[in-house]
């Protein structure tokens, strides 16, 4: 593991000063190099002076203490030891981690409001209803929901989307309509939700001043945790006044104090990038007041970032979680280095930051996480860092498989290093790795993309020589790549060679792309045959540019080929023939359209649509 963490290091601090020998120059993937000293001289920035803050793990301990035992009176009272004191950010941190275990965490939420002396919450009790909801635990969802409403509290407008879109997926129509009414009849009997439309409308209208908090005052508020976090929420499009509003209630002379509710609750209102500063201010404040980021925050402000492509506060966030009591887990660090590795120019920085502070933790790296950072090196052309990861990984323990060695094909064919591409091949079966179908793929994709199908084609006959059988998305790379070079029929023949001889089933859009491709030279015959071997794979058929095409280019005879490829039994429906007879009629045909009703059946020539068409003539 130490080995793995000083390659990382030497790689992190080396990245930018790339050089330009070539990846495949050796005779193993895998190469011995001497390493530089770790990221141990890592800067913390100073605006974060709490970093340097040493935490215990009583979440963790709290959290194990559900985990691995049913629930009794023998956990609760170790939940009630002195050294486990229970904090709202715990509770949270414990109930998401719980999120698969719908029992312990309703018997976990079911004591801290009887027992742990912790008063109850909005977000504590949303957090449940998610839980419950995702593991269609409804029973209990209904009485948390009850239990909810008889303490004062309110289903905020994000927690009823979320569950109502569960629910509405799940197909369970009956619950998803009875927490609507449930919804709509609490906004109107909550007159906390009256008053904070009131608060929000004064604030969001004007820029703060003494004039608007003359006017809050005049409005003796009844200040709560539950009545600011609603404000803010209301006032979440106006992230500034919202934070105006939250000073100006923790500084008010109600004697009201914030809580790590409320301070969460604002937090999640400035993650936004025209307020960003101010959500880093706040985050000084509560840590000063002694208060922490709570994990659901964290997800969903982490969330937040990501959709706004704000990766350096993403990381900031993270590094700043995993200095504290609550960290993230290994699926979210994973998570995180696959949304920073996505798009054309990843910032391997970030990668490498993500990286080097989950592996503070004295974890190591995971599989997945040096896949991540080795995918977004290769996929950027930096071929001498991925080797460096590669043999970090092997320093893990873990052998590069065909997910590792696909990235490298993949980025080499990006980079249009065709032949090294085809030597890694060659190299995975050297080191016993062989190459799965998925790896083929890319490699004779890469040729395509590359204009370089007669070599992709040669790629092809190698892997059947080694025994392969074509599936479906190679069926359809190949196709594209004859398409690219405009070798349309080359491509029709190949396919139906493959469906009739190889017993593959192409993918619907493999067919619909190449019967476009054949209407648009006029090989309608063609077309035909494809859209009959289409009807036998029982996909649906592919009529519709097929009825222009007829009207302007196809004989009578044609017309009726096409309707018996259409029938099911007897005579095709009859809106597949109305819309045949149409275009014909529309394109002039009028005498060609007429022969074709006189073919169908007599209650499709009485049809009314027929009466009006041929009426209008």
């Amino acid at each position: 593991m130490y080995r793995s963490k000083t390659v990382l290091s030497s790689l992190r601090k080396s990245y930018s000063t790339i050089s330009t020998r070539s990846y495949l120059s050796r005779a193993q993937v895998g190469f011995s190099s001497n390493s530089s000293s770790p990221f141990d001289s890592f800067v913390i920035p100073s605006r974060f002076p709490w970093k340097f803050r040493s935490f215990s793990s009583k979440p963790e301990s709290m959290l194990q203490l559900v985990v691995e035992n049913d629930w009794s009176r023998e956990v609760e009272e170790g939940l009630k030891k002195p050294d486990m004191p229970l904090t709202h950010e715990t509770a949270i941190y414990v109930l998401r981690k719980l999120d698969k275990h719908p029992d312990k965490a309703y018997s976990f939420l079911d004591w801290v409001i009887r027992e742990s002396g912790l008063s109850p919450s909005s977000p504590l009790y949303s957090t449940m209803l998610r839980i419950l909801v995702q593991q269609r635990s409804m029973k209990r969802f209904w009485m948390t929901l009850s239990d909810m409403k008889r303490g004062g509290f309110y289903m905020d407008e994000e927690t009823y989307q979320t569950v109502y879109s569960l629910l509405d997926k799940e197909n369970s129509k009956a619950d998803a309509v009875a927490l609507a009414h449930f919804y709509e009849r609490m906004l109107k009997e909550n007159a906390m939700s009256v008053v904070a439309g009131n608060v929000s409308a004064l604030v969001s209208k004007v820029d703060w001043s003494y004039e608007v908090e003359s006017k809050l005052q005049d409005m003796k508020l009844a200040l709560s945790d539950n009545f600011v976090i609603r404000v803010l929420k209301e006032l979440r499009d106006h992230p500034l006044k919202a934070l105006a509003f939250f000073h100006w209630v923790g500084g008010s002379s109600s004697g009201y104090k914030h809580s790590t509710i409320t301070y969460n609750a604002a937090l999640r209102v400035l993650a936004r990038p025209n307020s960003v500063a101010e959500f880093w201010s706040v985050v000084d404040e509560m840590k000063v007041a002694g208060h922490e980021v709570d994990l659901d925050t964290y997800i969903k402000v982490l969330r937040q970032f990501q959709k706004s492509r704000m990766m350096i506060e993403a990381v900031k966030l993270y590094e700043l979680m995993m200095d504290g009591p609550f960290k993230p887990s290994a699926q979210d660090c994973s998570l995180l280095l696959r949304s920073l590795s996505a798009g054309h120019k990843p910032d391997l920085d970030l990668v490498f930051r993500v990286s080097r502070k989950y592996e503070s933790t004295g974890k190591s790296l995971s599989k997945a996480v040096y896949d991540g950072i080795h995918r977004s090196l290769t996929s950027v052309g930096r071929f001498d860092e991925a080797e460096e990861i590669i043999k970090a990984m092997r320093d893990s323990g873990y052998e590069p498989d065909n997910i590792t060695y696909s990235q490298l094909v993949f980025g080499l064919c990006k980079a249009k290093r065709l032949e090294e591409a085809r030597g890694v091949l060659e190299q995975m079966e050297a080191q016993g790795c062989f190459p799965d179908i998925k790896t083929w793929t890319i490699l004779i994709q890469g040729h395509c993309k590359n204009s370089e199908v007669d070599q992709a084609f040669a790629c092809f006959g190698n892997m059947l020589e080694k025994g392969f059988d074509i599936d479906s998305d190679l069926l359809a790379v190949l196709v594209n790549g004859f398409l690219s070079q405009n070798r349309i029929e080359g491509a029709c023949k190949f396919l139906m060679e493959m469906v009739r001889n190889a017993n593959v089933k192409p993918w619907q859009n493999t067919y619909k792309a190449l019967i476009d491709k054949l209407l648009e030279i006029k090989k309608g015959e063609e077309a035909l045959d494809l859209l009959q071997m289409m009807k036998k794979q029982n996909y649906p058929v592919y009529a519709e540019p097929f009825d222009g095409y007829l009207a302007k280019f196809g004989s009578v005879e044609d017309a009726k080929k096409f309707l018996d490829v259409l029938s099911s039994k007897d005579f095709p429906s009859f809106a597949a023939i109305f819309r045949v007879i149409e275009s014909f009629y529309r394109e002039g045909r009028l005498a060609d359209a007429k022969n074709l009703v006189f073919i169908c059946p007599h209650h499709f020539r009485t049809h009314p649509k027929i009466t009006e068409l041929f009426g209008a003539a």
